[in-house]
């Protein structure tokens, strides 16, 4: 399935359905008298966050949505048919922008979630509804209100628990790889990562979701490599892991770079939490790794973790460092399914009818 993370759509709830002009004549009934019924209300433009999507593709084959006008009024005070609302399926992490992008209208952060974000139309009224005292053969009605109609931008933010950051090539895909279910495509050449993608970690009883993005060069905040615009996908994070290449000719230079893209992007991202991480120490021996490790708390590192995506080194100790930065229950953790460390779960009782 391709990825999309942004697509610019078309929206027009329905027309309310007109009132209608009619007068009873029926055998023996004398002076029958206006039966003309209002419109039914047009259809609502509805958004709901559902569960399986990860993607806006089917947005860049279909932009236009309208939804269907209401039923025109009828003789014998017969109110028209609503129109049925036009219900758009998103992704969970999806925010309706406003066609300048200016203004953020909806935000889905939840299964489930629905957002009313057109109203269809009311119908008008029929001529019945005119009838007074004075005025008994009334011939005016009125047309259905017409829908609200714009242009919208969706942008899909990814929810994800933790988010890594890096340099192409700090071996961000292998790292994943190795703590998650997620099969990310690892190669020898820059910018191997070209769309962001998601991996559930499970630790000691806990289970979180990772999130890997593209790498970072310098200047990527004005456009350069594949830019910034995927760290959207990280903005929803409860804490970053910064992976550092050891084999990279100054580690400290890294990590200034990836900050100063991050200070640059804005959205919080440089206030969020951030785990230093110096990878692929099985490729150098353990006293580099210490100078390296003192270099980048000189830098401004709190702490700094030596992990080996290839061989699994340290990443146990960086993930307990991660736990502390979780809340009691992630998204994806089910009430009752977090274990209190070192509680073994109880063995499965066999069927039984009774």
């Amino acid at each position: 399935m391709h990825f999309l993370d942004q697509a610019k759509i078309y929206l027009k709830s329905g027309a309310g359905g007109p009132g209608a002009v009619s007068f009873r004549r029926e055998k023996y009934i004398e002076f029958g008298g206006p039966d003309g019924g209002n419109g039914g209300k047009g259809g609502d433009v509805v958004l709901e966050a559902v569960p399986g999507l990860n993607t806006l593709i089917d947005f860049r084959y279909n932009q236009h949505f309208k939804a269907k006008r209401g039923g025109h009024g009828m003789g014998k005070d017969r109110t028209g048919a609503g129109a049925e609302d036009l219900v758009i399926e998103v992704p969970v992490g999806t925010q309706v922008l406003s066609e300048d992008k200016e203004e953020v209208l909806a935000d889905f952060t939840e299964e489930g979630q629905r957002v009313v974000l057109l109203e269809g139309g009311m119908g008008g009224r029929g001529n019945a509804s005119y009838k007074t005292s004075t005025n008994r053969a009334p011939r005016q009605h009125q047309p259905g209100i017409p829908g609200q109609e714009m242009w919208v931008w969706l942008r899909l933010k990814l929810l994800a628990d933790v988010g890594l950051v890096g340099l192409p090539n700090a071996g961000k895909s292998t790292f994943i790889n190795a703590v998650s279910n997620a099969r990310a495509k690892v190669g020898d050449y820059a910018f191997t990562t070209l769309i962001p993608k998601l991996g559930v970690v499970r630790h000691k009883g806990r289970e979180f979701v990772l999130a890997d993005i593209p790498g970072l060069i310098e200047g990527a905040a004005e456009g350069a490599g594949i830019g910034d615009r995927f760290l959207g996908h990280i903005e929803r994070c409860r804490v970053l892991i910064h992976l550092i290449d050891i084999s990279h000719e100054d580690p400290a230079t890294a990590m200034r770079i990836v900050e100063n893209e991050l200070e640059a992007y804005g959205a919080g991202l440089d206030d969020k939490p951030r785990i230093v991480a110096l990878n692929k120490i099985d490729l150098a021996d353990a006293e580099l790794a210490k100078g390296f490790a003192a270099e980048l708390i000189e830098a401004g590192a709190d702490e700094v973790f030596p992990v080996s995506g290839a061989t699994g080194d340290g990443i146990n100790e960086l993930l307990d460092a991660v736990l502390g930065y979780l809340p009691s229950r992630t998204s994806t953790e089910q009430p009752g399914t977090v274990e209190a460390e070192g509680e073994q779960p109880e063995e499965e009782k066999p069927w039984s009818p009774i």
